[in-house]
């Protein structure tokens, strides 16, 4: 495949997270082994973009298990165009589409994406399924029929056309070059790997976990975080503890694998794993999980698997004390039962909008007030539902 020239793109090259050789057509990690003249190399602040250029990835430090990063220097715009494509907006639609969820044209947002991110935001979506699959051929057994629609593709031949495009080989060839290392083997659930690149305090982030955990619906112990989640109407359930250096183990119990590549990314959310720390200011007692390293503070808070249940479970703590009972009471009052997960300390999933906007909220112990708050941000919440979130992230990030 020709190269072709790549787009320019706002960033620092010395701090990219990718560069791509012309001399090979690769692309690699800062990290790599490889060392190119300088002349060489082009820098991508995204894989996408390096794919784009025609670059495929290097076998050697494979950058496709590199997460994509939400830390643009841009307009604000493409930073939520980029969330919406993680969390599944191009999956069953087009950028007319999603330009229109942002208030601009289609032809500005392919503009603003070339100009900062230097790929289109279908070829972006792409790279992020290809790249969820390659990370499932290699890590697990599945399926190839049911990787492709894990990972978001509407076929198989789909499926196999873009991996074909993207690593220069289908998907049968890239499952048997994977490493011996790779595979997960799990008595149960599916295994999967979240890589983050700053440090993250395991221990402290699971007692804020356990801080603020719901009853029923949560469960943390000194070395795992479990609760249950929807997904399309079923119930499933998660499972996180710390697998090696730099990468969380995720164990996924669900009835089904479709869809799995935006559960990930939600499950990332939990521990904010895309987050840079030292953007962050550092906090001290009993606040977030803080890290020293190379004589500096670093942050990393917790995030949520839900910005709908935060702000249900945020709105009842006002009430003072008592708030962790009423929650519970909620949940079990109005929440779906989760048969066969009592031994992970596992009962009921998150009451849905659609049933909070119509439940008896005062009878749970939620004063009129308050509940009349919960039932509007239920109302607005269900009709922005999108691929089973409950709540659009790019109102909740905005305001």
């Amino acid at each position: 495949m020709c190269l072709t020239r790549a787009p320019v793109v706002r960033y620092n090259c010395a701090v990219s997270a990718f560069a791509g050789v012309v001399t090979t057509g690769i692309y690699c990690r800062p990290s790599c082994g490889a060392n190119p003249k300088p002349g060489n190399v082009r820098p991508f602040e995204f894989a996408a973009a390096a794919e784009a250029a025609g670059y495929r990835a290097c076998l050697r430090c494979r950058p496709y298990r590199t997460n994509v990063q939400v830390n643009l220097q841009g307009p604000e715009v493409v930073c939520r165009a980029i969330r919406l494509i993680l969390d599944g907006a191009l999956d069953n639609h087009g950028e007319d589409d999603l330009a229109s969820r942002l208030d601009v044209s289609a032809r500005h947002l392919r503009r603003l994406f070339r100009e900062h991110v230097g790929a289109t935001p279908d070829q972006l979506a792409r790279s992020c399924r290809a790249h969820f699959a390659r990370r499932m051929l290699d890590d697990t057994d599945l399926s190839v029929t049911d990787v492709a629609f894990a990972a978001g593709f509407s076929s198989l031949r789909q499926f196999n056309r873009t991996m074909l495009a993207t690593f220069r080989a289908p998907p049968l060839a890239l499952r048997a070059r994977r490493r011996k290392s790779d595979r997960l083997v799990a008595d149960g659930g599916l295994a999967l790997r979240m890589e983050y690149s700053h440090p993250l305090d395991w221990p402290k982030m699971l007692d804020c976990l356990r801080a603020r955990a719901i009853d029923g619906v949560e469960s943390v112990d000194e070395c795992a975080y479990r609760r249950t989640i929807a997904v399309e109407g079923d119930v499933g359930a998660l499972e996180v503890r710390e697998g090696g250096p730099g990468f969380l183990e995720l164990r996924l119990h669900l009835p089904h694998w479709r869809g799995l590549l935006h559960l990930v990314q939600r499950a990332r959310g939990i521990f904010n794993l895309d987050c840079d720390p030292r953007e962050m200011s550092p906090g001290g007692g009993e606040g977030p999980p803080t890290v020293w390293r190379d004589g500096a503070c670093t942050l990393r808070p917790p995030g949520t698997w839900d910005p709908f249940e935060l702000g249900v479970c945020a709105l009842i703590a006002q009430q003072g004390n008592g708030a962790r009972a009423v929650t519970a009471r909620l949940v079990e009052t109005h929440g779906e039962r989760a048969p066969g997960l009592s031994q992970l300390g596992l009962t009921h999933t998150f009451p849905a909008p659609a049933v909070l906007a119509a439940a008896d909220l005062e009878g749970v112990g939620i004063d009129t007030e308050h509940a009349a708050v919960i039932r509007a941000l239920a109302v607005a919440a269900e009709p922005r539902e999108l691929e089973g979130r409950t709540w659009e992230a790019d109102r909740v990030r905005s305001g």
